[in-house]
């Protein structure tokens, strides 16, 4: 009987925000069905233990960079060193990302511009110096990480969701530009709510973890919130030539926010 070969085998996938949470969880569930993943993040140890940890499960498949993704200077470094590593680039997954703000009179404009560098900058400089690598190693997959909030919005959320927003629609223009240009790489963004991931600690404001999470899970029709396998799960398929018809779309993985 021949052997399975994993959802992902060949696949090449350079990964922001990957020390821990969804960019962590994503390239381990790549790397398990086959991919070589570079992890990349701004926590350089960070990002070497989650490599070293994908590699002692799959030996070989991950590498780490050190990569502040506001920084264009560090982008191309990084690219070039992930396609000698791995040989090549065809899946990237823009991931990292913060909060930060509140309303739109009570965020300080420096709060604002760090929110917009680190989440929506970061994703025009990814996919601006990520396809060139890409094209000779297609078909590829560009996954950025919008938010539910980047289509609702909420009075308390200026900065994250201008920056979340702002992702949802470059998301279609890379789409778009990919597909005039023939390059065989499709573009999507990913909108999660919830998630339980250390992001969850900063919003905890004197509340135990078991509290806040009873809080956020009332505001979810399913009653819970996510997992980063739930994400990662998304992540998957969209690397894969299982979604090789879907581009320039939203997939939201909210427990029905969305369909209030």
């Amino acid at each position: 009987m021949a052997e399975r070969k994993g959802r992902v085998e060949g696949k090449m996938a350079f990964i922001t925000g990957g020390a821990q949470g969804l960019g962590k969880a994503a390239a381990l569930m790549l790397a398990k069905e086959g991919a070589k993943v570079t992890v990349a993040d701004i926590n350089a140890k960070g990002a070497a233990a989650a490599a070293d940890e994908i590699n002692a499960l799959y030996p070989g498949k991950a590498f780490a960079v050190s990569l502040d993704v506001t920084r264009e200077d560090e982008w191309k470094a990084a690219l070039a060193e992930a396609d000698k590593a791995m040989g090549g680039i065809n899946v990237l997954f823009n991931n990292a990302g913060i909060g930060g703000g509140t309303t739109v009179e009570d965020t300080d404009f420096e709060t604002f511009k760090r929110v917009q560098a680190v989440d929506v900058d970061s994703v025009f400089l990814g996919c601006k110096y990520a396809i060139p690598y890409m094209v000779p190693h297609a078909p590829g997959s560009i996954i950025n990480t919008s938010s539910i909030a980047g289509l609702i919005a909420g009075h308390n959320m200026a900065a994250y969701n201008a920056a979340k927003a702002g992702v949802w629609l470059l998301s279609k223009s890379v789409a778009l530009h990919c597909a005039k240009r023939g390059y065989r790489i499709r573009s999507n963004s990913i909108h999660p709510t919830f998630i339980d991931t250390p992001i969850l600690d900063g919003m905890a404001r004197g509340m135990s973890r078991e509290e806040l999470t009873r809080k956020l899970a009332k505001q979810v029709p399913l009653g819970i919130i996510g997992e980063p396998d739930d994400i990662a799960y998304a992540v998957l398929y969209l690397a894969s030539d299982e979604s090789k018809f879907m581009t320039g779309a939203e997939l939201k993985l909210d427990g029905g926010i969305s369909a209030m």
